[in-house]
């Protein structure tokens, strides 16, 4: 039995169509047919909203949940303004950095740009929609990955609402045909088709720069060894690349998510007999997102303790890109589920407590999710060769233990507004990609317009190097 899950990441949409073209990627990704689907209660009845299916599906849907047309004229509006803004501002993440003056005159709409980008996006929510629910899958948008509440003063939820909104310059978060593996994949084939030597199992430990020339050090079961260079660019988080040329690390920014993947024997039914299982799952499936949760939700992790009702999405690859499953799985109606959870911040979590805290949230967030089926998420697991229940759950330490992810942090750090900021110690070139030294650039996602599988800072980085 064969299932190809990627373990980390699994969407696409930052990823610009100018890298696949440039680098000759053997690659494709597929649309959703459907956005998301939320599920709830109302007045005793189990119903939910369905985004996708067409404008006149969703408007339909909206109706269902509110009784009108309302919510989904707001939701419309809302929309329109985040694509504007998209058209204008994606094109500018491969080109040189922008000031904030020369992004605000390009996205040329007052409304828009204090809507994302000087007020918390709390109060354009509230301000533009009434309904909870409706509120609460706005604002999962803004809370990936990111520990803030709507109204966050700081404004990282506005941040991380832009980088979801903006990718391929209209927001669609597409998936890849054949797993995240197939990118990875096809980025080696490029690279060795190129001339690129690559070389695992080499751990990094020391990068020694005057600036001109650099030399880096590095281990493996053999021993030590060491690479000249010109140039150096670094992948990992900027807390990493400090602790390897022996300055002081900035202080890590904390993510915040839980990370689970199941594999099914079959998709579960659902309470709400108004959707198919196929399309709810084929989308972002919002489980506990409701605006007023997700407060209470922040509320309870800044306090320090678990959330009662731990906020989630899931989605199903397979719906979409069957290839990743063996026919025989295919056949049988097996299917896989991603599930990320939100408010989880690496704060909570210790060495001590780590697999007692992962189990509990991962209870949580299944029996969250069983309040909308007709079956326990437990039946339709699938299990291994031994019995086991085909589940695999992963918090903040986890992928700081396995991935060097300082905190957990799925962005190497705080994300940045993708302009010029004199206040960001990261802005030290016209690429966002530089560091204090000029022959060492970020090439992931901590660079000024990294934090998501996109390609972009590495792009970035070789246009600074090329530039020299």
């Amino acid at each position: 039995m064969d299932a190809h899950l990627s373990r980390y990441s699994y969407l696409v949409s930052l990823l610009p169509r100018k890298i696949v073209r440039d680098l000759d990627l053997d690659f494709r990704v597929r649309s959703r047919t459907v956005s998301s689907y939320t599920p709830t209660t109302r007045d005793g009845h189990p119903t939910g909203l369905l985004v996708g299916g067409g404008e006149a599906r969703t408007r339909e849907s909206f109706a269902r949940l509110t009784g009108d047309d309302r919510e989904y004229t707001a939701w419309r509006d809302f929309y329109a303004l985040t694509a504007h803004v998209a058209t204008r501002v994606f094109p500018t993440l491969t080109e040189p950095l922008p000031t904030k003056a020369e992004l605000r005159h390009l996205v040329d709409d007052d409304t828009a740009w204090r809507t994302l980008f000087e007020e918390p996006l709390g109060k354009a929510v509230e301000a533009r929609f009434a309904d909870d629910l409706v509120r609460g899958v706005v604002l999962t948008d803004a809370l990936i990955g990111t520990f803030a509440d709507a109204h966050d003063p700081s404004l990282r939820q506005n941040r991380c609402f832009l980088y979801h909104v903006i990718g391929g310059g209209t927001g669609d978060w597409n998936v890849p045909v054949g797993g995240m593996g197939a990118l990875t994949r096809a980025l080696v084939d490029a690279a060795r088709a190129a001339g690129a030597e690559l070389r695992t199992g080499h751990e990094v430990t020391r990068i020694e720069t005057d600036g001109r020339r650099a030399e880096v050090t590095y281990r493996t079961e053999d021993g030590e060894g060491t690479v000249a260079a010109r140039h150096v660019l670094v992948g990992a988080a900027p807390q990493e690349l400090a602790v390897l040329t022996g300055d002081t690390p900035p202080p890590p920014a904390e993510g915040a998510q839980l990370k689970v993947n199941m594999l099914v024997k079959r998709l579960p039914q659902l309470r709400d007999p108004g959707v198919d299982p196929r399309e709810a799952f084929a989308g972002t499936f919002h489980i506990a997102e409701g605006y007023e949760a997700l407060a209470a939700a922040h509320g309870q992790a800044a306090a320090g303790g678990l959330p009662s009702a731990p906020p989630s999405e899931i989605y199903c690859h397979s719906l979409t890109d069957p290839t990743i499953l063996s026919q025989d799985l295919v056949g049988r109606g097996f299917h896989t589920l991603t599930l990320f959870g939100l408010h989880t911040p690496a704060r909570l979590f210790s060495d001590a407590t780590n697999d007692t805290l992962r189990a509990a949230l991962l209870t949580g967030a299944l029996a969250q999710l069983d309040e909308y089926l007709a079956e326990p998420i437990a039946d339709c697991l699938a299990t291994d060769a031994d019995g086991n229940p085909c589940i695999e759950a992963k918090t903040p330490l986890d992928l700081e233990r396995d991935l060097r992810l300082l905190g957990g942090n799925i962005f190497h750090g705080d994300l940045s507004f993708p302009y010029a900021d004199e206040q960001d110690p990261r802005r030290t070139g016209r690429w966002g990609v530089e560091t204090p030294y000029p022959n060492i650039l970020l090439c992931g996602a901590g660079a000024l317009r990294g934090g998501g599988v996109s390609g972009i800072p590495g792009h970035n980085a070789a246009m600074a190097v090329l530039g020299r």
